[in-house]
């Protein structure tokens, strides 16, 4: 019988563990047949012990590569010029990339055939075949490093009572059917390769840097780092009315919190860039790669509709109380600052979000009041509230006059609206 080596036929004199090469070539290409007992030329040498020789064969390939390759085998004994040979057929599997285990999915562990050859794969190729098995999402897609620690992400579960172990892992998300980390896993893992950058300037502009950091590791120990750092320059400006004293943060902290939480959960992670944070004094500014999901749009948005890009990786920060139903964060940030003259601005392009909270404190500070709108703040020296009312009668103005100047005010962020109807009241903003 006449055999020649050429892209789905290759031949081994003996058994060696390094057939799995073959076996996951085959795999990721086109399939193809290994013959165990047979020479480079062609020549059959047969196998001493077929039945000890194709355990070790069975037991190679369902050791050694993941994933499960076993499936897409089949194993028969063949006789050749009168000898016994292995033959082992393998078919394209349907979960390529196949690597070594020991080696994991980088171009040291994944091989296709080349020719007569089992070559490394590169990595664009092993991108190219993770793209056609897992589907264009990310987070689902298998993650090229397998060797993950979830340190952090472990003291978040424990934080909350809620167990991390692997059957967890794989109902997340973390973990595919296969038991191979998927790039959710990846973003919640102490390997996490995506970061962010933070800068502080002096004044209202990028000329002088005051400090800058770069956040790394699993994106729930990014979340609260951020957080913290953010904390140390919300300043808080103080007032004093009477008995009472009042702080006010630069920013309302839960503006900071629903704007981070929006800049991690729905950036895409496709891209490489880091997200970046820049405080200024008079404001600060979040800018994340990845626009508007498709479907939605900025309208819909600022009405609440939501369609989470990563949608496992909302569902964790869901389950960690990080954040509630979806949709829910825009307006949060919005009415933190409705007793405020100055809003939150908001812009979007086809690939890049960015989100800018003003300075309260900063703003305030420079509002200009007119005569009428002084008078009116000066009755709150003597009262916590005051109603539309007593305006009227202290300055002798009519209703229409009256809703005017407590309308600037509110817009001004000096007072705010309490109660509805009849039991309309005005507090003073201190």
């Amino acid at each position: 019988m006449s055999l020649t080596e050429n892209a789905t036929t290759e031949f081994k004199r003996e058994y060696t563990s390094d057939i799995s090469k073959t076996i996951i070539a085959y795999a990721n290409t086109s399939g193809g047949t290994l013959y165990i007992g047979i020479d480079n030329d062609g020549n059959a040498f047969g196998v001493a012990d077929i039945d000890s020789t194709m355990l070790k064969v069975s037991n190679t390939i369902r050791d050694s590569i993941k994933p499960d390759v076993t499936l897409f085998v089949d194993y028969q004994q063949e006789t050749i010029d009168g000898r016994a040979v292995i033959k082992i057929i393998v078919q394209k599997g349907s979960s390529c990339p196949y690597y070594i285990a020991i080696k994991g999915i980088r171009p040291e562990g994944v091989y296709v055939r080349q020719g007569a050859s089992s070559v490394p794969a590169t990595e664009t190729a092993i991108l190219r075949m993770i793209k056609e098995t897992d589907g264009e999402k990310y987070e689902d897609v298998r993650s090229l490093n397998q060797e993950l620690t979830f340190v952090e992400a472990a003291k978040e579960f424990k934080a909350q009572s809620i167990s991390f172990g692997k059957s967890q892992q794989k109902t997340l998300g973390l973990l595919n059917s296969d038991g191979i980390y998927t790039n959710l896993g990846l973003l919640l893992s102490d390997q996490c390769v995506h970061t962010v950058k933070l800068a502080v300037f002096e004044g209202t502009s990028k000329a002088v840097f005051k400090d800058r950091r770069e956040f790394t590791g699993s994106l729930l120990k990014q979340l609260n780092d951020i957080y913290e750092f953010i904390d140390r320059y919300n300043r808080i400006r103080s007032e004093i009315n009477g008995l009472r004293r009042l702080d006010i943060r630069d920013y309302p902290p839960e503006s900071v919190r629903e704007v981070l939480l929006n800049a991690l959960v729905h950036k895409d992670y496709s891209f490489s860039d880091s997200t970046l944070i820049s405080i200024f004094d008079d404001r600060i500014e979040f800018v994340s790669i990845g626009g508007l999901v498709r479907g939605i749009t900025f309208d819909d948005m600022m009405l609440g509709i939501s369609i989470a890009r990563n949608r496992s990786l909302a569902n964790v920060f869901y389950r960690l109380t990080l954040v509630e139903a979806y949709g829910t964060g825009m307006p949060k940030i919005m009415r933190s600052y409705d007793n405020f003259a100055a809003k939150p601005h908001i812009e979007v392009t086809d690939n890049a979000f960015k989100i800018t909270l003003p300075n309260i404190n900063e703003i305030t500070e420079k509002v200009v009041l007119n005569e009428n709108e002084s008078a009116v703040l000066d009755l709150f020296k003597e009262k916590d509230f005051i109603v539309r009312k007593e305006i009227e009668s202290a300055l002798e103005i009519s209703q229409a006059m009256a809703v005017r100047i407590l309308k600037g005010l509110v817009d001004k962020g000096k007072i705010r609206i309490v109660g509805a109807g009849k039991n309309t009241r005005y507090l003073l903003n201190k």
